[in-house]
């Protein structure tokens, strides 16, 4: 029998079975001024995260809570000025941020949970907002 995994709860971001076939879902980890603010989302058989900030105007992708994806769930929306991003790779395909990608979150599935393959500094959360200004 294999020894047991030992997730550290709190890099936990949802559960998969929480994250529909094709869906998307907001999350927020840590406290203080700066949590991360980030959203998963379904591409292919795998699990994508990114940093829930356009980068073209530093905001939220999302007006409604999970709304990340076009209609046929095919495209991440940026549902302030239409940009569209790629799933797998977070690269703006159109929109006013052409050219630029969405910032990259490792992630890792481990028992049903998907959760940060590492810790995420503060400094590049920053310095990812000072880049969208």
């Amino acid at each position: 029998m294999p020894a047991p995994v030992e997730i550290d709860l709190e890099r936990v971001i949802c559960r998969l079975a929480d994250l529909a076939e094709h869906g998307a879902r907001a999350f927020t980890l840590g406290g203080g001024d700066w949590p991360m603010r980030g959203f998963v989302v379904r591409a292919g058989n795998g699990v994508r995260g990114y940093l829930n900030r356009c980068p073209h105007a530093g905001h939220p992708l999302n007006l409604l809570p999970h709304r990340f994806l076009t209609p046929d769930h095919a495209l991440i929306l940026c549902t302030s000025h239409g940009a569209l991003f790629e799933k797998e790779s977070g690269r703006c395909l159109a929109g006013p941020c052409s050219g630029q990608a969405l910032v990259a979150i490792p992630l890792l599935v481990v028992a049903d949970l998907v959760l940060l393959a590492d810790p995420v500094p503060p400094a590049a959360t920053t310095a990812a907002a000072r880049r969208t200004r």
